[in-house]
């Protein structure tokens, strides 16, 4: 690629100039789409973050031009992907409604929501863990936790919740 002469020189020259050269690729290629690139809004959002990843480190391995061309091009296309979803999300009720996900209440004043739990397959074991993570100390204070719609776990505690914290979370009423 460099060097097809000696190897060696060839292997550090690419490791010292394709790994450097695709990560300002990346950072010049998110600075025109927007920080959302890296954000964990939906699972599309990861999904898009990995493949990213993936491709840098193909890029930075490429040991033909045409494979660090590809990888370093599908950077840009699979962003491109994703602000045009996001773009529908905005625009569109159904779109929004096929490439998101609700929030959920896995977890409501003192009560486990086992249905919910089981539909979402989140077990028990992991909410007591997401409440001792959050240094929750009184169950009692525990108003509910909620798997976000980035798979993460907000465990919300205090003396009252606002029922405006809970807004577009699935299951936010008492029944």
């Amino acid at each position: 690629m460099f060097f097809d002469d000696n190897m060696t020189l060839d292997l550090l020259t690419r490791a010292l100039v394709l790994g450097p050269l695709t990560v300002a690729w990346v950072i010049v290629t998110v600075q025109i789409v927007g920080l959302r690139s890296f954000s964990k809004m939906t699972a599309f959002d990861f999904v898009i973050t990995v493949a990213i990843g993936s491709l840098l480190a193909n890029a930075a391995v490429a040991s033909e031009w045409p494979a660090f061309i590809q990888s370093a091009l599908a950077i840009p296309a699979i962003l491109a992907v994703q602000a045009g979803l996001a773009w529908l999300r905005r625009t569109s009720d159904a779109a929004r409604e096929a490439l998101s996900n609700d929030p959920v209440v896995l977890f409501r004043n003192g009560k486990f929501e086992r249905d919910t739990m089981a539909r979402v397959r989140v077990a028990e074991d992991d909410i007591w863990a997401k409440m001792r993570e959050a240094n929750v100390l009184e169950l009692g204070k525990v108003r509910a936790v909620v798997l976000e719609t980035t798979g993460d776990i907000s465990v919300l505690h205090g003396e009252t919740l606002d029922e405006r914290v809970m807004t577009g979370v699935a299951g936010r009423k008492d029944d």
